[in-house]
């Protein structure tokens, strides 16, 4: 096999031959729901709470794939274990699961139907933040908001993001290289485009938006884990834009990257403007659990051809 292997409605085949019609409903109407992994040393980190999140979403849209939960799992660890040859022994893999109604009636020319399930792995783009564990992110405000509940909970994850496409164009335009950090409808801090939001206060502790309220990150659940075990407290509780400005330190928590430090905020430095001791702490428990040093990983990586 000269490359990567996919899967797509019951049939491992080439990569490059995983292809869905114009017609999908996924492509018509954005109607998708995905999950996003990534592996440590070839092994797929928490598999198990990404697939229990899946049929959260799954049972949210209404979707229901031929495959099993448990099908899936296999699939992808074939995927990886198949994929994981064209890179670098050291290296690592991101992993995509989506599923999608299947074909729009109003388009669809074809007898075809039920949903439309792949799964594919992909180089994780280290490029794109490696520098980032040194220098940290600006994050601004917006006008763009939140998705309200009555559109869709926040524990759906699904691409249906055009709300964080125009927050993250607005933030850039305001201030190059920024990211926009998203406000629900009361003015309350959400989360961003990729991430949960974290913000470390020093007579507080660590303080994230109440689950209800964002989507229920895996990586913020390590994060929870790792803060209890280095003894840090962690609350979750409504944050405004003011206390998010007053943090000590701030950071974001997702899936490829892990943890990134937040040293600005709409235009001005977090804390001292530098990535601070709780990350610091909290990325070298990461380590620890993951057996790999991510920070390190992703400079060594970043200029792979």
């Amino acid at each position: 096999m000269s490359e990567p292997l996919a899967y797509l409605n019951g049939q491992l085949l080439p990569a490059s031959e995983a292809v869905i019609p114009v017609f999908d409903a996924g492509f018509v109407l954005g109607v998708t729901v995905t999950e996003q992994l990534r592996t440590f040393r070839g092994e797929l980190f928490r598999l198990p709470e990404h697939l229990a999140r899946l049929h959260t979403s799954l049972r949210t849209a209404g979707i229901q794939p031929r495959e099993s939960l448990a099908e899936l799992a296999e699939i992808a660890m074939r995927l990886v274990a198949n994929n994981r040859s064209f890179v670098e022994p050291d290296d690592d893999l991101g992993l995509c699961i989506f599923i999608t109604p299947g074909p729009y009636t109003a388009m669809a020319e074809v007898s075809v139907t039920g949903p439309t399930v792949g799964l594919h792995t992909y180089r994780l783009p280290f490029h794109l933040w490696a520098d980032r564990y040194q220098t940290g992110i600006a994050l601004r405000t917006t006008a763009i908001q939140q998705v309200p509940p009555s559109c869709w909970p926040a524990a759906l994850k699904c691409r249906s993001r055009m709300h964080y496409f125009l927050a993250d164009q607005e933030a850039a335009k305001a201030e190059p290289g920024s990211r926009a950090l998203l406000l629900d409808q009361r003015g309350l801090i959400s989360e961003t485009s990729t991430a949960n939001v974290v913000a470390w206060y020093a007579k507080e502790g660590l303080i994230s938006p109440p689950i209800p309220q964002v989507l229920p990150g895996i990586s913020l659940q390590v994060v929870t884990e790792l803060a209890g075990r280095l003894g840090i407290p962690f609350v979750t509780r409504d944050l405004t834009p003011d206390e998010f400005s007053r943090a000590d330190e701030a950071f974001l928590t997702s899936t490829p990257n892990c943890l990134l430090p937040v040293t600005r905020f709409n235009g001005r430095p977090i804390g001292n403007g530098q990535p601070g001791k709780i990350l610091r702490q909290l990325l070298a428990a990461w380590n620890e659990m993951s057996g790999v040093n991510i920070a390190e990983q992703a400079r060594r990586f970043s200029k792979r051809t």
